[in-house]
C-alpha cells in the first residue's frame, strides 16, 4: 500500500524550501492520494552568521535539528543539499535517495567584473568555503578573499550593497531560484574542482524506515549516485570536513559508463596541493566505492594526509 501521510523536515532558507518542495511534487506524482507536507526548521548553521562553519562545528550544524525532527516522529524524511551532509552518517540515519543531479561547478557572480581574471589586486571576493578559498589562492593571490556566510539571498543582498566586489556561489541554487541571470561566468573544474556531493540533493531516514526506503526507492538517479558516492568516499577517507579544503568531482564518459574521478587537498592558500585522479568502468555501487578509495589511496600516498595534519598546526 502506498504511503498516506509524509512530512518533509527542511531548513527555512528559500533554496531550502525550494528543495523541499522539489521533493514534495515528485513524491506527489508517485503518490497522488498521499497528504505530503513541509515542516521548516531553523538550524544552528543557520542562526551563527559571524562565524565560519569551520570554527563553529562543521556542516553537522545544518542537519542535526532535522535528524531530531525524525528521531522525534515530527518528521519521515529530511531533504539536504548533499554537500552541506558530513561524510559519515549518525548512528541509525541512512541517506536512501540520491536525486538526479544539477550542475556541480561554481559560479563567479559579480555586478562589477566579468571573471576572476578581471578582478584587480585587493578587490573582495566572498565565499564561505575553504576549498574554494585555497583554489583561488593559488591561481589568484592578489584577490582579497573574504568569508562570507548566510543563504543565497542575504548574500546577494551583500554584494549588491556593495560589501563584496564578487562571490563564488554554486550554480545549482542559483540555478534553482531562477537566478541564472546573476551568473557571470561558470567557473571550470581546472579553476576551481567542487566540494563531492555539489548539486546533488539527498534524502535522509531513519535507518529502521524500511518501508520507506522502498517508497523512496523511485526518486533514485543511479547515473548521479554513483558520482556523489565515489566523490564522497575520498572525502571520507581523508575525513573531509569544513576544516580541509578538499574537492572531489566524477563525470560520466560520453557513454555514461565509465567513471572519472578527479579530487583534490591543499593547505589554506593553495601553496601546497596534493592532487590525483583515476577511471573506471562503473556497474554497480562498490565499483564506485572502490574508485573513490584508489583516488583516496593516490592522494595519501602523495602526502594528503601529512597535509591535513599540518592545517590543526
Amino acid at each position: 500500500m502506498p504511503p498516506e501521510r509524509l512530512v518533509i523536515a527542511s531548513r527555512e532558507s528559500r533554496l531550502a524550501m525550494w528543495q523541499a518542495k522539489h521533493v514534495q511534487a515528485l513524491l506527489k506524482g508517485l503518490y497522488p492520494h498521499c497528504e505530503i507536507s513541509i515542516l521548516g526548521m531553523t538550524t544552528r548553521g543557520d542562526q551563527i552568521l559571524d562565524k565560519s562553519l569551520s570554527k563553529i562545528g562543521g556542516k553537522g550544524l545544518f542537519i542535526k535539528e532535522l535528524e531530531n525532527a525524525l528521531l522525534e516522529g515530527k518528521a519521515d524524511l529530511a531533504v539536504h543539499s548533499l554537500k552541506d551532509v558530513p561524510m559519515e552518517m549518525p548512528d541509525g540515519f541512512e541517506l536512501t535517495a540520491i536525486l538526479e543531479r544539477e550542475d556541480p561547478l561554481d559560479a563567479f557572480v559579480s555586478n562589477q567584473y566579468d571573471s576572476l581574471k578581471q578582478m584587480p589586486k585587493g578587490a573582495k571576493l566572498g565565499t564561505s568555503s575553504l576549498r574554494r578559498e585555497a583554489q583561488i589562492k593559488k591561481k589568484f593571490p592578489d584577490i582579497n578573499i573574504v568569508p562570507l556566510r548566510g543563504n543565497l539571498d542575504t548574500r546577494l543582498a551583500k554584494l549588491d550593497r556593495g560589501e563584496f566586489d564578487a562571490m563564488i556561489l554554486a550554480t545549482a541554487g542559483l540555478t534553482r531560484l531562477d537566478l541564472t541571470h546573476r551568473i557571470k561566468a561558470s567557473i571550470p573544474p581546472e579553476e576551481c574542482l567542487p566540494a563531492a556531493g555539489q548539486g546533488a540533493l539527498g534524502i535522509e531516514i531513519l535507518s529502521q524506515n524500511i518501508e520507506l526506503a522502498g517508497f523512496l526507492a523511485p526518486l533514485r538517479d543511479i547515473l548521479a549516485t554513483y558520482q556523489v558516492s565515489a566523490e564522497r568516499q575520498v572525502s571520507r577517507r581523508l575525513g573531509g570536513s569544513c576544516e580541509i579544503p578538499i574537492a572531489a568531482y566524477a563525470t560520466w564518459d560520453s557513454y555514461q559508463t565509465t567513471l572519472h574521478l578527479k579530487a583534490l587537498v591543499s593547505n589554506i592558500d593553495g601553496s601546497q596541493t596534493v592532487a590525483a585522479q583515476a577511471s573506471a568502468l562503473i556497474t554497480h555501487f562498490g565499483q564506485a566505492i572502490d574508485l573513490g578509495n584508489v583516488v583516496a589511496d593516490a592522494l595519501i600516498r602523495d602526502g594528503a594526509e601529512h597535509l591535513i595534519a599540518s592545517l590543526g598546526n
